[in-house]
């Protein structure tokens, strides 16, 4: 009788430390290079200028009378509801409205005067293009995305007023770490989602610093403040 002996599994090497530091320049690095080539986009790139030039000026100009709500799901509703409480520290009006939740009543959220922005690195999220048509033509319309020209991105092609935030990768996410978990494109719509609230907030205002100090006077900010520091 032919005994069949079992192969030998090699076990893992163990990770070195030299390895786990390598592994976080590349993810450092990746998101780096590719905030770098945002901020170039956004300096050179007429119609993300124009972009955020008309986003800036629904913000400003509706605050008074309304209000910001930001729309999305997955790790796209987790951005919104960052950039909500980064708005409203800034003393910017916002709210965070789940999309299947606003099929089912809570669209009485959003007014007339509000400006409603969507978050979606992909431009296309079922969710956003079920709720879209029901959103009152009055109410502006901003998607933050990873398109960089209003034809690339499916919601616009249904509204075609909707203002464009362009938020791309420099190189998809498989490309870099294997895998399509959203990471750089995450860390891309909150940097963009930062400077409209930094640049909005000092339109609104001519003290910004006392706004978000006045928002914000609990924890070692809030201590800061009170100390100078």
């Amino acid at each position: 009788m032919t005994s069949f002996m079992k192969p030998t599994t090699l076990p893992e090497p163990e990770p070195t430390t030299a390895n786990r530091v390598a592994g976080a320049f590349h993810v450092l690095a990746t998101e780096a290079k590719s905030l770098l080539a945002l901020s170039r986009l956004y300096a050179a790139h007429p119609e993300a200028q124009t972009g955020f030039t008309q986003a800036i000026e629904f913000i400003t100009r509706q605050n008074g009378n309304g209000k910001l709500v930001l729309c999305g799901v997955g790790k796209s509703g987790h951005v919104a509801k960052k950039l909500v409480a980064t708005f409203n520290s800034l003393g910017l009006q916002a709210v965070y409205l789940h999309p299947t939740e606003a099929l089912h009543g809570d669209l009485g959220v959003v007014g007339r005067h509000d400006t409603l922005l969507f978050v979606t690195y992909s431009g296309k999220t079922p969710e956003l293009l079920q709720l879209l048509p029901h959103v009152d033509e009055a109410v502006r319309v901003i998607v933050l995305t990873a398109a960089t020209r209003p034809a690339d991105c499916e919601l616009i092609r249904h509204r075609p007023d909707t203002v464009l935030l362009p938020a791309p990768c420099y190189e998809a996410e498989k490309t870099s770490f294997g895998v399509n978990a959203p990471t750089t494109s995450v860390t891309m719509a909150m940097a963009v989602g930062h400077a409209l609230a930094i640049v909005a907030s000092r339109e609104m205002y001519r003290s910004v610093p006392a706004v978000f100090a006045k928002n914000h006077p609990g924890g070692a900010i809030g201590a800061g403040f009170k100390t100078g520091s």
